[in-house]
């Protein structure tokens, strides 16, 4: 499978981006595996995390099925060395034109960060997969749903920061498709079975739309 077609059928399954920021290369596999145990195929290493380059590679190579990529990717340069990793997914806390247009380049999914209008016409203009909306603490369901309404048909969201079990729904019912999950699945030095059971808590508290 390509990247997109990964990225296509983690939404369809569980549309939930782990977000593992601070993760070892030693918790990598354990950890990883942890999370596809529960059905969770969406991964991202920050790049601000302990050799995160060493880490994407271990779960792509032991994960193939997997979308494994990066987080906090801030410049081409970033998107070329985890290509080079074997990552195939990019996410951004920001837009900016040119990781998008090479994340494009090399073939990969690309959701940088938005939070206006400008940035997400932007942000598809020049490719990017999806959208980011970040941080969701500063965005309610309310500014969702009016995105939702002027963006093309099909724009995958996905709101992050903030996002608990408890108000999934709300932003759900507002059109978003999906969500990154960070410090409320994984903190540094949590054990695999603690990050299962999260992920579980994540897919048993909320109840997706069916999507057309």
């Amino acid at each position: 499978m390509n990247p997109h077609q990964k990225f296509s059928i983690g939404l369809q399954s569980v549309p939930l981006v782990a977000i593992l920021r601070g993760l070892s290369p030693a918790e990598a596999l354990p950890v990883g595996q942890a999370l596809l145990s529960t059905g969770w195929t969406l991964i991202e290493i920050p790049l601000n995390s302990p050799q995160p380059l060493d880490s994407i590679a271990a779960m792509a190579g032991a994960f193939p099925d997997a979308l494994i990529g990066a987080g906090t990717v801030l410049t081409p340069g970033d998107v070329r060395n985890v290509h080079a990793a074997g990552g195939q997914l990019i996410v951004s806390p920001n837009f900016n034109p040119a990781v998008v247009r090479e994340a494009v380049r090399l073939g990969l999914v690309c959701l940088p960060g938005i939070m206006t209008a400008s940035e997400a016409f932007g942000a598809l203009e020049a490719g990017a997969t999806g959208l980011k909306i970040f941080p969701a603490e500063m965005i309610t369901p309310a500014v969702v749903k009016a995105l939702r309404a002027v963006l093309p048909t099909g724009t995958v969201v996905l709101p992050v920061g903030g996002i608990i079990a408890e108000n999934m729904r709300s932003y759900l019912a507002a059109g978003a498709n999906g969500f990154g999950i960070g410090s409320a699945l994984y903190k540094p030095g949590a054990a695999a079975s603690d990050v299962a059971e999260s992920a579980m808590k994540f897919i048993a508290g909320c109840t997706f739309p069916v999507m057309a």
